[in-house]
C-alpha cells in the first residue's frame, strides 16, 4: 500500500521557538477540574469588584450590528482630557498587549536587541522574539528590586527597545523616582523606552507617574502603556492604551494594527469607566488594604512575600510551585505558578475578595504542610478587624 505524503508547512524559525505564554485558566475550566462551583479566580489579576455600574448602562445602549470607530476617537479624546496630552499621541489597543506587539512590528528587525527584566511579563519577551530580535533579560536583585546598575550597563549597548514594567509583573515591585531617573538618563539615542504601567492605579502614594517624568526629557523617545483591565475591571473586554513622546511613534504603531482593532463594546465601556473615577478609587483602596492583610498573614505562615504595589503577591514557596497550584485547583482556587527558568518556586496570587483571600491562605497552609496550620487563626482575627474598620 502506497503511503500518502503530507504537505506540512513549517512556521518561521522564530515562531517555532517561541516560549508559551503562561495564561491563567478560566473559572469554567476550574469548575470542570475541581468539581466545585465556588471558584476563587486568583490567577489573572482581575478586579474582584468588577466594573463601575455606569459601564453596564453604556453597554446597554450599544448597537452591535455596527462596526466600531476604527480610530477610537471618543476614547482617545476622553483620555486626552484626563491625561492632558493631545489625542494624536494616544493609541488604543485590544488590551495593552496588542500595543506591545505593535511596537515590535513597527520598530524591530531581525538581529535587533530588546532589553527587559527577569522575571518578566511574558509578552515583553515573546513579541520581540517573534519579530526576530534578541532579548536580554536583566534579573532583579535577590531582594527583588530593579538592578539599576546592570540595566544601565545594558542601556549603554543601545538596545532598540526597552520594556520595563512598574509595578513589575509578576513581582509587584514598583520603581522609585531616583531609580527611574537613573535609567532614563542612561538611555542612548536610537533606543525606545517603553514603561508598562498596567498597574499604575494600584500603587501607594509616592511612586512616580511615568507621564509626568518622561516628558521632562525632550530628547527621549518613549511610550507609556496602561490598561482598563485591572483597576477599571474591564479585563474581558480587552482595551488598553499607549501614550507616546511624539506623534510619529503613535502613527507607526497604528500602521501595524488591524482595522477596528478595539471593538465597540470595549470603547463604550472604557469611555464610561473614565467618567466614574470615584468607583475605581474605592475599589483600588479595598484591594490595597486586603493586599496588606493577606501579605501579613502569609509572612506569619513563614512564606516569603515580595512587597507589592500591584493587585497580586509574588510568593517564594521554597518548593516547586506547580504541584501546589494543582492542589489548590482541586479546591477550586486558581493561582499562577511561575514557569520562567529560575523562578519555578514562585507562585503569583491575585488579590481577590476578603473571603477568597482567606480561603486561599487556609488552603495554601494545608498544601504546604501541617507546620503552618498553627498560624491560620490569626487571619480570621485580622479579617474581623478589617470588617470592623469598614463598618
Amino acid at each position: 500500500m502506497q503511503s500518502v505524503q503530507q504537505n506540512v508547512l513549517s512556521p518561521r524559525q522564530e515562531v517555532a521557538a517561541l516560549p508559551t505564554y503562561n495564561a491563567g485558566i478560566s473559572a469554567a475550566v476550574a469548575r470542570r477540574i475541581s468539581g466545585r462551583e465556588d471558584i476563587a479566580a486568583l490567577a489573572s489579576n482581575e478586579n474582584p469588584y468588577g466594573a463601575s455600574p455606569v459601564v453596564a448602562a453604556a453597554l446597554g445602549a450599544l448597537v452591535p450590528s455596527r462596526y466600531s470607530d476604527p480610530a477610537s476617537g471618543a476614547l482617545r479624546q476622553a483620555l486626552s482630557e484626563k491625561l492632558g496630552t493631545v489625542p494624536n499621541r494616544i493609541v488604543c489597543g485590544n488590551g495593552s498587549e496588542e500595543l506591545i506587539a505593535a511596537l515590535c512590528r513597527a520598530y524591530l528587525q531581525k538581529g535587533d536587541t530588546v532589553l527587559t527584566i527577569s522575571p518578566c511579563f511574558g509578552l515583553h519577551e515573546i513579541e520581540p522574539l517573534a519579530a526576530g530580535a534578541q532579548v536580554i533579560k536583566v534579573p532583579m536583585t535577590n531582594a527583588f528590586d530593579y538592578d539599576a546598575d546592570a540595566l544601565m550597563h545594558e542601556l549603554a549597548r543601545k538596545p532598540k527597545i526597552v520594556f520595563i514594567s512598574s509595578p513589575s509583573n509578576p513581582v509587584g515591585t514598583a520603581m522609585s523616582r531616583p531609580e527611574l531617573d537613573r535609567l532614563l538618563d542612561a538611555v542612548q539615542p536610537g533606543t525606545l523606552f517603553v514603561l508598562d504601567e498596567a498597574y499604575f492605579e494600584l500603587v501607594d502614594p509616592g511612586y512616580p507617574d511615568g507621564l509626568k517624568v518622561m516628558p521632562l526629557r525632550p530628547n527621549l523617545s518613549w511610550v507609556v502603556l496602561r490598561t482598563f483591565s485591572k483597576a477599571y475591571g474591564l479585563a474581558g473586554l480587552r482595551v488598553g492604551y499607549g501614550i507616546s513622546s511624539d506623534e510619529g511613534i503613535a502613527r507607526a504603531m497604528r500602521a501595524t494594527l488591524t482595522p477596528f482593532n478595539v471593538n465597540a463594546a470595549a470603547q463604550a465601556a472604557a469611555v464610561a469607566a473614565l467618567q466614574d473615577d470615584d468607583w475605581m478609587h474605592e475599589a483600588t483602596a479595598k484591594i490595597r488594604y486586603d493586599r496588606s492583610v493577606l501579605a501579613d498573614h502569609l509572612r506569619e505562615m513563614r512564606v516569603r512575600v515580595v512587597p507589592s504595589q500591584a493587585n497580586f503577591l509574588f510568593l517564594d514557596l521554597n518548593a516547586k510551585a506547580a504541584p501546589v497550584a494543582r492542589a489548590l485547583l482541586q479546591k477550586g482556587i486558581i493561582v499562577k505558578p511561575w514557569m520562567e527558568a529560575g523562578y519555578t518556586n514562585f507562585l503569583r496570587v491575585s488579590i481577590g475578595t476578603a473571603g477568597d483571600n482567606e480561603r486561599f491562605a487556609q488552603e495554601l497552609g494545608r498544601a504546604l504542610g501541617p507546620c503552618l496550620a498553627e498560624t491560620r487563626g490569626n487571619f480570621d482575627q485580622k479579617a474581623g478587624v478589617r470588617k470592623a474598620l469598614r463598618g
